[in-house]
């Protein structure tokens, strides 16, 4: 049976995606599919990482269910909704393109967005405020790496447990949320991004870039980050009345149907 919410499509005044990572194999497009094609929204704010250019250097992978994807955005922003893109390291080389409109989505280095009832929102990716990004290219190329390897065993896990019919679970969020070196950096940066916000006087902050979804007050703003499309399948909305939410879409539906040709060739890949 459709889900009702596909019927009747979910109504919100704005929503925030990021890292996305389209062109990369970890990328959770058919879940991002399903939630474009389940709202309506008078904003879309693609807060960084929304397209792989990293990934695509290194291996071209740019299945059809990517490029519905973009198809669907730019469709919705054909039909009337307002779409920002804010790139972020990932596909950092759009910067270039600030302040420029393609397909009636306008790009923009960060955006200050007002919520139905009056506080301030500044939207950026975050990159600039991570301490392992600004350390060295030699750690960021060990820690993309080893990213890389655990996505794998993700991506593995996944199709192994839908397989049987079971819903998404991410291996990788797990170990973020478990291993305290990790916890440690997420607050480090959730804090610094935070008091940057503070400091320009904004109410509200959304950010993406460390795939970790969260919303929180942090001394005096409201903290959010929208997550990812890769591990986590989640977004942030806005509803009409102003109030801010944090979606986890994959846990809004069952477990999607695994292709048993796909599966088998993962598996022997590894073999």
């Amino acid at each position: 049976m459709t889900p009702i919410y596909q019927i009747h499509p979910l109504k919100y005044r704005a929503i925030w995606i990021s890292d996305v990572h389209l062109g990369y194999r970890g990328c959770n497009a058919e879940f991002l599919l399903d939630f474009l094609h389940s709202v309506e929204t008078e904003y879309l704010f693609l807060v960084g990482d929304i397209v792989d250019l990293w990934s695509m250097q290194k291996t071209m992978f740019w299945p059809q269910s990517h490029s519905n994807v973009i198809r669907t955005i730019l469709g919705k922003a054909k039909r009337g909704t307002k779409v920002i893109y804010i790139p972020g390291n990932h596909d950092e080389t759009i910067r270039e393109l600030h302040s420029s409109v393609f397909g009636n989505v306008a790009i923009h280095e960060e955006y200050v967005h007002t919520t139905a009832d009056g506080r301030r929102v500044l939207l950026l990716h975050g990159d600039k405020f991570d301490a392992v990004i600004k350390c060295s290219h030699l750690m960021n190329l060990i820690g993309n790496l080893g990213y890389d390897l655990l996505m794998y065993v993700n991506r593995m896990l996944y199709k192994l447990r839908r397989r049987f019919g079971f819903s998404y679970w991410s291996l990788a969020s797990y170990l973020k949320s478990s291993i305290r070196n990790a916890r440690t950096h997420i607050r480090k940066f959730e804090e610094t991004v935070a008091q940057e916000a503070k400091h320009r006087g904004m109410d509200v902050v959304v950010c993406g870039h460390i795939h970790h979804a969260d919303i929180r007050m942090i001394d005096g703003v409201l903290y959010c980050n929208d997550g990812d499309w890769v591990e986590s399948c989640t977004a942030m909305v806005e509803k009409p009345d102003g109030t801010l939410e944090l979606i986890h879409w994959s846990d809004r539906q069952v477990a999607l149907k695994c292709d048993a040709h796909e599966f088998a060739s993962d598996i022997a890949r590894v073999a």
